[in-house]
């Protein structure tokens, strides 16, 4: 078991002498120059943690800690590298851990983060639908609440479920976001969709057919890709 600085400190030993500037360049660049970068892909950034060994976390409050430590560092690789600690530790994960992954979510949002906490959030949910509705009942309030990046993780939660998917909510979802402008929500519901969409291509074309007038063109150019071929 280590702290999470000293995690934080070993993350840092581990990736800052790797750092390629041109490669930040062209990432930073990616993301329309909105954040620094140290230049390094994801398989080199993996390899680097990995190297490190396993840590033992005892309690979902340690890793949080440690993922809000990454979190503030200037750099994005430090977020990804947070998520995919919140990932392999999503057992220890519960709903009462919701609110903290929420603030990691809204700070310096952009999709690449929303997208890869969006599955941490969706493994909470999964885990405890059987027990409890608290963490669903969470997501039936953040689809509707006035951050998109929050609605976008709402609306994303169950991607990979396959036919465990609840398809009732994923399309009231869809529907209650149909009529915003925002480009990312749009691609959101079509990308939610069409993921389901693998699985059970039949129902989600019987949902567009019957509600495509509410959607926007790139939501139904993004749901339907690949639909007719799995039909």
């Amino acid at each position: 078991m280590t702290s999470p600085d000293l995690y934080l400190a070993a993350i840092e030993q581990a990736l800052r002498p790797l750092a390629n500037a041109a490669s930040a360049v062209k990432m930073r660049a990616y993301l329309l120059d909105q954040f620094a970068f140290l230049g390094l892909p994801a398989p080199v950034r993996r390899a680097a943690v990995k190297r490190l060994g396993k840590v033992r976390w005892d309690c979902s409050a340690e890793v949080l800690a440690a993922a809000q430590l990454l979190w503030c560092q200037p750099e994005r690789e430090y977020r990804y590298t947070a998520i995919d600690l919140l990932r392999q530790q999503r057992r220890l994960l519960r709903s009462a851990d919701l609110p903290a992954i929420r603030q990691l979510l809204q700070r310096d949002a952009w999709w690449e983060t929303v997208d890869g906490l969006s599955a941490v959030i969706g493994a909470i949910v999964r885990a405890e639908r059987a027990t409890t509705a608290v963490a669903q009942a969470t997501m039936d309030q953040w689809i509707t609440d006035a951050d998109l990046w929050v609605r976008c993780a709402a609306m994303l939660h169950q991607l990979g479920w396959r036919l465990d998917t609840d398809a009732e909510r994923l399309f009231t979802y869809a529907q209650q976001l149909a009529g915003e402008k925002n480009v990312f929500i749009r691609k959101a519901i079509g990308w939610a969709l069409r993921d389901y969409a693998r699985w059970n291509p039949q129902a989600v074309s019987r949902f567009l057919r019957d509600n495509a007038e509410q959607f926007s063109a790139l939501t139904l150019r993004e749901a339907q890709k690949h639909l007719a071929a799995s039909q």
